[in-house]
């Protein structure tokens, strides 16, 4: 008589045959257990990081008039549509041994995987706030002055007026980084126990035939969107209490 851990169902949902340890530790500490590094804490921190980049270089574009700067926004719209695939070939290209970071050595490590995820997610944070900010925010700064408000009060206002775009751009970015494969796996390189993600892994999975724990890890991924997308809806109408949606 099979055991419990011997069961396939309980296998799929633990992991504890195939992997020796439960999938909710897996998921939970990602980056300790170095088994699916990059999709769940780690993902969320770099979007963090990248939202608060984009934003600066986004209100920073709005506001600084220099020489080329249409050919500058055009880039970056470029950007934010450009295949993933294509920044994972271009960071590889940059961090490879003989590439100008090959000194860095982040080719095949986690580090190389974030500075492709920043090259992905920066630019489309950095692009929904210049849009916005081109139409409200000489308006805000306007109004601002009038009021009195000094430089520190006049920001804060701006991105209070803001936090539905910043919004977009958390769910935008975390959504494009959560769902990366082909940067990754090039950057990183798939590798067992070290930078193989949720996503490449499903890719293996399905190369090698395991359907069902790649729809698992699908499942999980999918969990992982909606509960960020209801925690950001859910800090944003406790700004906007009135607002009907």
């Amino acid at each position: 008589m099979r055991t419990p851990a011997e069961h396939k169902v309980f296998q799929w949902i633990c992991w504890e045959k195939k992997y020796g340890k439960p999938v909710f530790k897996i998921f939970w500490y990602g980056r300790s257990d170095r088994f699916y590094p990059g999709n769940a804490g780690d993902v969320f921190l770099v979007n963090l990081d990248c939202v608060q980049l984009g934003i600066f270089l986004g209100l920073v574009l709005e506001q600084t008039k220099f020489p080329g700067k249409k050919l500058v926004v055009r880039v970056n719209r470029t950007l934010m549509g450009a295949p993933p695939v294509v920044i994972g070939l271009l960071t590889y290209m940059l961090l490879r041994k003989k590439g100008p970071f090959g000194a860095l050595r982040w080719v095949f490590t986690i580090k190389g995987m974030v500075a492709a995820q920043v090259l992905i997610i920066t630019p489309i944070v950095c692009g929904m706030v210049y849009s916005y900010a081109v139409r409200t925010a000489p308006s805000i700064r306007a109004f601002a002055r009038t009021m009195g408000a000094d430089r520190h009060q006049t920001a804060r206002l701006l991105l209070r007026e803001m936090k539905n775009e910043i919004y977009f751009a958390v769910v935008s970015g975390y959504g494009r980084s959560i769902s990366e494969v082909g940067a990754v796996f090039l950057v990183g390189g798939n590798i067992k126990n070290s930078t193989r993600t949720m996503t490449t892994a499903i890719s293996t999975l399905k190369g090698a035939g395991d359907y069902y724990e790649g729809v698992f890890l699908g499942v999980i991924l999918m969990l992982l969107a909606f509960a960020v997308q209801t925690l950001a809806e859910h800090f944003r109408q406790e700004e906007t209490p009135d607002e009907n949606l």
